[in-house]
């Protein structure tokens, strides 16, 4: 079947919608400023389809848009795989003494059940999922390993996470608005196709093109692809495809590739899935005999009291405040960072008030290598930088300590740089 072309391009306005809210800042911020920002924009990533052609009565674009908004899938389980690959080079497993570097000192090691610190290892590499959900009270998410399984599990007000290679137990409990707690947490690292499907709608403006490319078949259900491509060059965004079912509007896979080829950047599709009501006793959780359980209140309690580390709600209170909304006009730093450029070529600019990144043999061991494996140096009007690289976001660290940061190549952050001056 050819693909459905549309000659009605989605515009900002069609999509408005869908861009309501940006993420919150993510519970603990890696101290590598291109880690932390591939990490927060992982959401921009889509997933070809499986093969198969199945007929399907034509639809538009945004018809095919409407339908992902309308779509209000309240009862589902499945298998999903995702593969993430960001260009990083093998970090040998620095992204957990990262990770753990946000805990006080003196606390201990926190907790491996965590779900803010385990969610992070969906940033590389290739995991599969299985999900469960029963409407806004009840949902099921576990990252299957070689020979052990994390689970988070929201059920009423009780929120569990279970790493079985540790038998540690992490338990939290939900606000008062059903499901509030356990989206917050999850909507720091997205995970389903979903997910990753809001979060690109979101980049959708006049410098996107928005098509049907065709229909496939995922896990065994008929769907559409919805392809979105940037207008603009510079960016190193290729294409997103989004498989939406054709009868619920659910998005089933979703992938990104970038800009420069090969593989995607991610991939994220089901495997299997059914939309009937799962068995109650999927989100039932008791501590395994034995099991060493830490409550949310003490990691935040130990934190407080070691003095270095904050309480989630005062680091976003401080994060919005400093980095709050982005904002076209305005100095870096205040109400929001600077924004240079439009669209997919939009480069956010933070002035951290320091002496930019130091080389990695100033650092030394294993970050100051993983920091001279992702840098190249930099020069123009601006003066000079380091730019940090990865395969979908770059960061320039200019040595006057601002920060330039998007989905572009190198030229356009250097230009960035110098137009600021």
């Amino acid at each position: 079947m050819a693909p459905y072309e549309s000659d009605d391009s989605t515009t900002a306005a069609e999509v408005d919608d869908l861009r309501a809210g940006r993420r919150k800042a993510a519970r603990y911020v890696v101290p590598v400023a291109v880690m932390g920002v591939a990490a927060a924009t992982i959401g921009l990533v889509p997933a070809i389809a499986d093969s198969g052609d199945p007929d399907l009565p034509d639809i538009t674009a945004q018809q095919l848009i409407e339908k992902i908004a309308q779509s209000d899938v309240q009862q589902l389980s499945g298998t999903f795989k995702i593969t993430t690959d960001l260009g990083l080079p093998d970090l040998g497993g620095l992204e957990s003494s990262l990770t753990s570097g946000a805990m006080p000192s003196g606390s201990g090691e926190g907790s491996s059940a965590d779900p803010s610190a385990k969610l992070t290892e969906l940033a590389s590499g290739t995991h599969t999922l299985r999900v469960a959900v029963d409407g806004e009270d009840k949902q099921k998410l576990s990252l299957l390993e070689n020979a052990s399984e994390y689970s988070l599990i929201h059920n009423g007000k009780d929120i569990w996470g279970y790493d079985s290679k540790s038998n540690e137990v992490f338990h939290g409990t939900a606000d008062e608005a059903p499901g509030q707690k356990e989206k917050g947490r999850t909507e720091e690292v997205p995970a389903t196709p979903k997910e990753f499907t809001e979060e690109a709608l979101k980049a959708v403006d006049d410098t996107t093109s928005v098509t049907v490319d065709g229909t496939a078949q995922v896990a065994g259900r008929d769907a559409y692809r919805l392809l979105i491509k940037p207008k603009q060059s510079g960016t190193t965004v290729g294409a997103i495809s989004v498989a939406v079912d054709a009868k619920t509007g659910m998005p089933l896979k979703f992938t990104l590739t970038p800009s420069s080829g090969g593989a995607a950047v991610i991939d994220a599709g089901f495997t299997q899935v059914s939309f009937a009501k799962p068995d109650a006793s999927t989100f039932d959780f008791t501590p395994p005999k034995g099991a060493k359980v830490t409550e949310e209140g003490e990691l935040e309690g130990e934190a407080q009291k070691h003095g270095s580390a904050k309480s989630e709600d005062e680091f976003r209170k401080e994060f919005e405040k400093e980095f709050g909304g982005a904002k076209s006009e305005g100095k870096a730093g205040q109400g929001g960072p600077e924004i240079i450029g439009e669209g997919w070529n939009s480069v956010a600019v933070f002035d951290t008030g320091g002496e930019g990144i130091p080389s990695g043999s100033e650092v030394g061991g294993d970050m100051g290598g993983f920091l001279d494996s992702l840098g190249d140096k930099a020069t123009g009007k601006f003066g000079s930088g380091t730019v940090f690289k990865t395969r979908l976001i770059n960061a320039l660290v200019t040595d006057d300590g601002k920060v330039y940061v998007g989905a572009v190549d190198k030229d356009a952050l250097v230009k960035a740089a110098d137009s600021g001056k």
